[in-house]
């Protein structure tokens, strides 16, 4: 039956801002409407607003609220980490991976095509996972290179946005550490969908948007590990932020994150619970229902995933192009690939750095959320098949 209500598969992408967290965020945007670096009463009373929000995040994360800087969302939160650190340590070397956010590779490649940097890129395989003994190698030449900076700046994400894998944060950075290495992990996709003990991990930098675990957009937060890296703003203004981020505090957004993060670390096994009940759901129909599907990367492996993430190859046909657009005119939002480059021509890179890929499937992504049932699960994975079966692949 079609749903009365469009479908939202696109989690990954953003996610609905939850009541509770909104609010929240309502006496910030009206009674409470003084600027925080402002002695007055009015700006003494936001200021202890912002500064509870960023004991909350602390104290969520384990960490001293010094150690946490508010910025305009994950990706200025990435460019903080990667550009003021390369600036304020004199980095030659940075390493990456062909998977990364564009955040962080357009911002890696900007710097190595400036010749601030040389940039080496981790190899991959089939699935998407990480070369550990080749990451070893990169850092190891690079100590041993004896030219500029001997210490490199390791940029890998947590979970990956398009086809879920998971990094060992403990694994690598402990072999960052090893080798006296920086090392920066774009946690967004995990934040809010994963506990981060920021006492036992060994980063430097990690990062948040609200917006991904049903906060509010354009507002986010960087996470320096003060024992072990001092850095230079990367945004130069007024004293905000400690003197590490200019600009006025988002102040209704930065309650509304903190908010957020609150509730998701208070019912983060429930809804972990739910989520991974609905992709378990949507892979065993399309299993069933499907007999060519596949899935990229570990999206399916469910206990070894990023549980929000389901990224799906279906067989060759004439629709593969306009997948996604047949699936919105079922009203079914989902993503091809990364939702931060929606409108491009260009297809996912992520997909592209895949050995092995077959560019004539048609591929898509679905991200769950808290807000979606059963029945949504069942409605997206009838049409799939209905779309597939009009065009005879389906035997």
């Amino acid at each position: 039956m079609k749903p009365t209500a469009a479908i939202y598969l696109d989690n990954a992408a953003t996610t609905r801002l939850d009541p509770e967290v909104l609010d929240a965020m309502l006496p910030l945007m009206t009674e409470q409407f003084g600027n925080p670096s402002s002695i007055h009463s009015h700006g003494r009373a936001v200021r202890t607003a912002l500064e509870k929000a960023r004991k909350t995040v602390a104290t969520l994360l384990n960490t001293s609220p010094a150690e946490i800087f508010f910025t305009s969302g994950g990706t200025e939160a990435d460019n903080t980490a990667i550009r003021s650190s390369v600036e304020t340590y004199g980095l030659t070397h940075a390493i990456t991976s062909p998977l990364e956010h564009h955040a962080v590779l357009h911002t890696l490649e900007h710097l190595a095509k400036q010749g601030v940097i040389q940039l080496s890129m981790v190899n991959i395989d089939q699935k998407g996972h990480i070369d550990l003994a080749h990451l070893e190698e990169l850092l190891r030449k690079n100590q041993q290179a004896g030219a500029g900076s001997t210490r490199s700046l390791v940029s890998l994400m947590h979970g990956n946005n398009e086809i879920g894998n998971m990094l060992d944060l403990n694994r690598v950075g402990a072999l960052c550490r090893s080798y006296d290495a920086i090392f920066h992990s774009d946690t967004v996709q995990t934040m809010g969908h994963f506990r981060h003990n920021l006492q036992q991990l060994p980063v430097d930098f990690i990062v948040g948007a609200g917006h991904k675990f049903h906060g509010p957009k354009g507002v986010g937060f960087l996470y320096v590990n003060a024992d072990r890296v001092k850095i230079n703003p990367f945004v130069y203004g007024g004293a905000q932020e400690r003197n590490m981020r200019g600009g006025t505090e988002n102040v209704y957004g930065i309650v509304g994150l903190a908010k957020a993060l609150e509730i998701a670390y208070r019912d983060m096994d429930e809804h972990r619970q739910h989520i991974t009940s609905l992709k378990n759901r949507m892979i065993e129909q399309l299993r069933a229902q499907m007999p060519e599907v596949q899935f990229n990367g570990d999206s399916a492996d469910v206990d070894n995933s990023l549980y929000t993430v389901l990224n799906v190859s279906l067989p060759a046909s004439d629709i593969s192009d306009m997948l996604l657009f047949s699936l919105d005119i079922a009203r079914i939002s989902a993503s091809g690939g990364s939702a931060c480059s929606s409108g491009s021509s260009i297809g996912s890179h992520v997909l592209a750095a895949l050995p092995g890929l077959d560019a004539d499937r048609g591929y898509v992504r679905f991200s769950f959320g808290k807000y979606n049932t059963p029945d949504e699960i069942d409605y997206a994975v009838d049409t799939l098949v209905g779309l597939y079966a009009k065009e005879g692949k389906l035997v």
